[in-house]
């Protein structure tokens, strides 16, 4: 019998052949540049990709930290969606495929998957390492400009990972809207930073704006409880680190913890968490300490202890970003 492959161990078999050939001091510094230009001002008509061995050095380092922190965010809606599958998927921005992949690795089976980028290279790599992974085997790789100028065809699901932040404000203000106009459910991720969350907030206000229920994070479609300027809300995705990692970044840790902001919406009736866990669980000598952000909406501080019995075994092994209570066992 023939035992499916789970995404996560087939995309890093995939990405580990990439750096054939390229010397790793080469594919350091090629990655270090890139870095460097994501994080200034990008023009939506000049990717930053330009070859092959950008793209590949590239997607070794972050194509696993994009799956994992979208892989949470998918896994966090289709909690409150327990009922529903998309029929199909359109990635925006997806370059060479991290999006796809999570969504093969949420819901079972094959479906229509078209993955839009204005970089050709990346399409070109997202293509070759898909190619032995039944569900994305006849994903449509297509160019297209990200910005005002940007058409969606009618699917279930579209999902925009990391490209905001590479947008001017009305190029982000066209492409949720685009979004929104064309799929039943949508989901951003961003970096986990104050400003990715900002553009988070300001996505998810045009999403509800637009007729959509928000499924996660959040337990509510209300105004976030967060004030303005205090905080930002953000979870965690842990990620194994391959040796470009430890190249660029040094230490010896076999892991790190990828930052990341999100939202989920859907036009369609949801199941939103009763509450969320927002911040690291704090384990005391005989109780816990939660901070949840909870439907009123309202952010809180919860103490679990020993007294409170299952409750209080759940509360030790919750994690950040988990729903709260967790659901009963039915039966």
């Amino acid at each position: 019998m023939n035992v499916p492959v789970p995404a996560a161990d087939s995309l890093r078999a995939a990405l580990a052949g990439l750096l054939d050939g390229l010397p790793p001091r080469q594919a350091a510094q090629a990655v270090e540049r890139l870095i460097s230009n994501y994080r200034g001002t990008t023009p939506t008509d000049a990717p930053i990709l330009r070859d092959r061995a950008d793209v590949a050095a590239y997607a070794a380092y972050r194509m696993p930290a994009t799956f994992e922190a979208v892989r949470s965010a998918l896994e966090a809606f289709a909690g409150a969606a327990p009922g529903w599958t998309p029929g199909s998927h359109t990635d925006v921005g997806g370059g060479t495929g991290a999006a796809a992949w999570a969504v093969s690795a949420t819901w079972d089976g094959e479906r229509p998957v078209t993955v839009l980028d204005w970089a050709e290279p990346a399409l070109a790599l997202g293509r070759e390492i898909a190619a032995d992974r039944p569900a994305l085997r006849d994903v449509r790789w297509q160019r297209s400009r990200i910005g005002a100028a940007l058409s969606l065809e009618s699917t279930d699901l579209v999902t925009v990972s990391y490209v905001l932040n590479e947008l001017t404000a009305p190029d982000r203000t066209a492409l949720v809207d685009a979004a929104a106009a064309a799929a039943q459910a949508v989901v951003i991720v961003e970096p986990g930073t104050p400003d990715g969350y900002a553009r988070v907030i300001e996505a998810r206000d045009r999403l509800i704006g637009a007729g959509f229920r928000i499924a996660a994070p959040c337990p509510h479609s209300a105004t976030c409880p967060i004030a303005p300027g205090t905080d930002w809300c953000h979870f965690s995705a842990r990620v194994s680190r391959s040796s470009l990692h430890r190249q660029v970044k040094g230490g010896s840790l076999a892991y790190e913890d990828e930052k990341f902001s999100y939202v989920a919406a859907a036009r369609f009736p949801v199941e939103p968490a009763p509450s969320r866990v927002v911040r690291r669980p704090q384990i005391r000598k005989g109780q816990v300490l939660l901070d949840l952000c909870e439907t009123e909406p309202s952010l809180r501080r919860a103490t679990v202890t020993k007294r409170h019995g299952d409750l209080y075994k759940a509360a030790r092994d919750a994690d950040w970003g988990d729903p709260w209570p967790p659901a009963t066992p039915a039966g």
